[in-house]
């Protein structure tokens, strides 16, 4: 059995997995059922203990693209194969995401703004994507797209990664060698890296220092990357144009946070890109007969490398 765990749409999702695995026995919760019965499950941040009343469970199939929490929960036990969404319709709103703010730079929109404040009419210098350097950090299912997305729009884009890739008109960078070469060469960076220890807090008061003055940071990834108390500093000294940013250490954002009346800092409530329901589906669907099947699997999770 497979059953379903989600506050967002848990109707919509329940109906689309029945209709697309009608051979499956699917329930949702808080529908009580057999616990012993449940082999499978897809779900999005349940409450503490879920996991646990389920003896044979085997599969959890992560409903979104990150995994961190999950990694971090005590009742999910090792021999349980994670899978987690690879793109899902997010890939496309990721590119979106940071399209609007890679423009929002080239257009200075930020300084027309300001503009508008003072009622100044004053026309600035016309910027070409081809002379916009554009670096992501990660590139994975999600920002590999939008790497190569952006770069078939015109942009200098180069991207850095923990381990090589290759991606065709992209500059890959990998490593810490990699990281300090890129983000000084770097106009807007946009991260969509995972949560890891690894990754927590890459770009600190060290590594911000190393963009270039007049920089603009675009954060899509997780809010454990950024180092919030090095941002706020760099940006009270005016030393990044503006910090678009829709993922937080903490979240809902504390109202009293400095983040929420900042002149440089743009906000979103972790809306970069949010999953679709018929592609989630159709994921689950294609993991559950490949593993019917004995066929290898896509997005399974490497606890040890934590995504």
């Amino acid at each position: 059995m497979l059953y379903l765990y989600t506050l967002d749409q848990p109707e919509r999702y329940l109906h689309l997995l029945r209709q697309t695995l009608p051979d499956e026995a699917v329930a949702c919760w808080p529908q009580e059922v057999d616990a012993a019965a449940v082999t499978h499950a897809a779900a999005w941040a349940p409450p503490a203990g879920f996991f646990a009343r389920f003896p044979n469970l085997h599969t959890v199939f992560v409903m979104g693209a990150g995994v961190d929490k999950l990694l971090q929960r005590t009742d999910v036990p090792d021999n349980v194969t994670l899978i987690r969404l690879t793109d899902a319709g997010m890939a496309q709103q990721m590119t979106e995401y940071c399209l609007y703010g890679v423009l929002h730079y080239q257009r200075q929109m930020d300084r027309y703004a300001r503009q508008q404040q003072e009622r100044l009419w004053n026309p600035l210098d016309t910027r070409l994507a081809r002379d916009v350097r554009v670096g992501i950090l990660g590139l994975g299912e999600l920002g590999g797209k939008v790497a190569l997305d952006l770069a078939r729009l015109g942009y200098r884009v180069a991207g850095w990664s923990r381990r090589p890739r290759q991606l065709e008109g992209v500059r890959c960078l990998h490593g810490e060698a990699g990281l300090r070469e890129l983000l000084p060469q770097t106009d807007v960076l946009f991260c969509v890296l995972p949560s890891t220890p690894e990754t927590r807090h890459v770009l600190d008061a060290e590594t911000l220092a190393l963009l270039p003055a007049d920089a603009a940071l675009i954060n899509a990834g997780r809010g454990s990357l950024i180092d919030e108390a090095a941002l706020l500093a760099r940006l009270d000294a005016g030393a990044l144009r503006f910090a678009l940013l829709d993922v937080f250490a903490e979240e809902p954002l504390p109202p009293t946070h400095p983040f929420w009346n900042h002149p440089r800092v743009i906000i979103t409530p972790h809306v970069a890109a949010d999953t679709v329901p018929e592609d989630a589906v159709q994921q689950i669907a294609a993991n559950l007969h490949a593993q019917a099947a004995g066929l290898p699997l896509n997005g399974v999770v490497d606890r040890d490398c934590g995504y």
